[in-house]
């Protein structure tokens, strides 16, 4: 028996698989979230349509192609939502928690992009939208795989 059977109370302490499961179920695109709103609040002029490019590269074709800040956060959360939908994969008792808090960040997003003055922007939409499939995305697949569950183990087929 351990501490925490013995007294009933949680450990007070880091636990690294408590914390890894912690970080585990927050959303990724929490990450773009807090991104966009340090730009937003510091320097909203990164995302304008004229803003200087971060990155710039000649190509082949001869076209001068052009990376921007908005562009960067919109590759981020594109990125981070192919990560998200593998965790969705996952079937446990904490997934409807993350889809909760997945929802709350598509929410933030839409919810800056009403009220926030600078957040009214495509960058906004787009990142929300991200969101937006995130949320339904990881409800549709973890419904579908505890459907697969549950008819490979025996029961009703739904």
């Amino acid at each position: 028996m351990n501490e925490r059977e013995k007294t009933g109370l949680p450990l007070i302490g880091f636990s690294p698989k408590v914390g890894g499961m912690i970080l585990l179920r927050i959303p990724l695109l929490v990450i773009v979230l807090i991104a966009f709103n340090i730009i937003i609040f510091t320097n909203p002029a990164l995302l304008a349509a004229d803003a200087a490019p971060v990155f710039s590269m000649n190509m082949p074709s001869g076209d001068l192609w052009t990376l921007s800040t908005k562009d960067l956060l919109i590759i981020g959360g594109v990125l981070l939502l192919y990560l998200e939908i593998f965790k969705a994969t996952r079937t446990s008792v904490g997934s409807i928690i993350e889809h909760v808090l997945s929802l709350f960040v598509f929410l933030a997003f839409l919810i800056e992009f009403l009220v926030v003055g600078g957040a009214g922007n495509s960058t906004c939409v787009v990142l929300m939208l991200i969101c937006l499939l995130d949320v339904i995305g990881g409800f549709t697949i973890s419904i579908s795989t505890a459907r697969r569950d549950l008819n490979f183990g025996g029961g009703a087929g739904l």
